[in-house]
């Protein structure tokens, strides 16, 4: 299905403007579930056509393509392999008939916010850090190069990069995943240098432990407790909560913001 073709005179035109939310094509990677079906959810909602990329969970992604018919796409690659990567973003584009213009770096490796399961000072391992840095730096690293020069073609392009407030409150230490994720803030802030003369923004979105996600299921309720009574709104922020802040660095209002980290854990960190 062709939604939209553009000649390099549109191109030219659309770079000193921004794309409304139901203009857009959104790559959501790790959409088939948790957190990134929640933001598949809310970019459909908004109008955007989504691809929900996946690594197992075809059922739910599939599941999630099928409730938007033709505006969403389910479509399986390791964001870890550059090449696989590659592939899905030309296949996209040959499916919609556009470059991808906003990308929601949302794969995470597989992970279990388990405090007492969790590599201690003692028995962290490089394994356990190279892992996480594999899954979540690589793979945002990946989509950004393969997805950077269709959007620099329209002169538009919004990356938002998935992130955690633990690297500022690290009220458990869970060492491997909060040292990716501190990562992938630098690469944020330094590729809003190189991508913003494109036209190209480049964000992060920080949530605390989401109530509940996959990831967080495996959390005690008194955790949970914790913290929502040390938040301003005594409340855990939900996964929904979450996927709506992250529509503002897509949307044209976020247009002169770039290189920055919006924590959306309740007021429970403050930047």
């Amino acid at each position: 299905m062709l939604w939209f073709s553009f000649s390099r005179h549109d191109m030219a035109d659309t770079s000193s403007t921004s794309f409304s939310l139901n203009q857009q094509l959104v790559l959501i990677t790790g959409g088939g579930r948790g957190v990134g079906a929640h933001l598949v959810r809310a970019f459909l909602r908004e109008g955007a056509r989504v691809v929900i990329n996946y690594l197992h969970s075809e059922h739910a992604a599939q599941a999630l393509a099928e409730s938007a018919p033709g505006r969403a796409l389910a479509v399986q690659a390791d964001v870890t392999d550059g090449a696989a990567v590659g592939a899905m973003v030309t296949r996209v584009r040959e499916h919609f008939g556009m470059p991808v213009t906003t990308v929601v770096n949302n794969a995470l490796p597989e992970f279990s916010f388990n405090g007492e399961l969790r590599p201690h000072a003692d028995t962290l391992s490089w394994d356990h850090l190279q892992h996480q840095l594999e899954g979540i730096v690589r793979g945002a690293l990946n989509t950004i190069q393969a997805t950077a020069p269709g959007m620099a073609e329209l002169g538009f392009g919004r990356i938002i990069n998935v992130g955690t407030n633990l690297f500022q409150n690290p009220v458990v230490p869970y060492h491997d995943y909060t040292a990716a994720k501190a990562a992938l803030l630098s690469l944020t802030r330094t590729l809003s240098h190189d991508l913003g003369p494109q036209g190209i923004t480049v964000n992060m979105i920080s949530g605390g432990l989401l109530r509940s996600t996959d990831a967080s299921a495996a959390t005690p309720a008194e955790v949970f407790d914790m913290i929502a009574a040390g938040t301003p709104l005594r409340h855990v922020t939900t996964p929904a909560e979450f996927a709506d802040a992250a529509l503002f660095f897509a949307c044209p209002w976020s247009r002169a913001v770039t290189g920055q980290n919006l924590v959306v854990d309740g007021g429970l960190v403050k930047n």
